[in-house]
């Protein structure tokens, strides 16, 4: 029987980094506040574009090399591996990321984890999540209600609903649980442990879409 897809965010959801990439976007535009920072992911946060008579912005600081050298001070977020590991005895995950490819895959083999992915989609394979998801069924297979995106971001939610597939919420990252409302989860999570639970539950309640 063919396995059914869970596809992790990463920022937020494995790795707890969001001091990370706020001091790093702080950087880059030192004006943003970080309620200003977390509303850039209620959409995708490579459409955001900062207001036309802002001028603070440098130009002159990489965010994924400043980001790349940092992670290796952050731990993932605590219970999130023995989950993920016990995912993939019954699922095949995959993550989608906004970060690059390289430093996941460093951060996973830091922690013994690259093992239970089989593949790592970040920014530099293409910086819309619907069109890694539209790779993703090209490769595995359109039946979208084989799959679930567990992510922190109202932002993932909306891409992943574009393409017909439904999301659970994570408590613990990026944005509020109020916030991951609007995206209409099948279930918000406040504990990785309770992935065990809530996405086989997922799956045997998944209605059949249509990307």
């Amino acid at each position: 029987m063919k396995r059914k897809i869970v596809l992790f965010d990463f920022d937020g959801v494995i790795i707890d980094s969001f001091a990370l990439c706020f001091e790093v976007s702080k950087m880059v535009c030192p004006h943003i506040t970080e309620d200003e920072y977390r509303k850039r992911f209620e959409g995708n946060i490579n459409d955001w574009q900062e207001p036309l008579h802002t001028s603070e912005c440098r130009s002159d600081v990489d965010f994924f090399k400043e980001y790349a050298s940092r992670t290796k001070d952050i731990k993932p977020v605590r219970g999130i591996l023995e989950v993920i590991k016990n995912l993939e005895r019954a699922y095949t995950l995959i993550i989608i990321s906004s970060t690059i490819t390289d430093p996941i895959q460093e951060f996973l083999e830091r922690y013994g984890a690259a093992q239970y992915f089989t593949q790592i989609m970040g920014n530099d394979v293409h910086a819309s999540k619907v069109e890694k998801i539209k790779m993703i069924f090209s490769k595995y297979g359109a039946s979208s209600n084989q799959y679930v995106f567990i992510t922190d971001t109202l932002g993932d939610m909306k891409e992943a609903s574009r393409m017909g597939i439904g999301t659970v919420g994570v408590g613990w990252g990026f944005q509020s649980k109020e916030t991951l409302l609007g995206g209409n989860p099948f279930r918000i999570v406040e504990s990785p442990e309770e992935l065990l639970t809530v996405i086989p539950t997922y799956f045997e309640n998944s209605p059949t879409k249509a990307p």
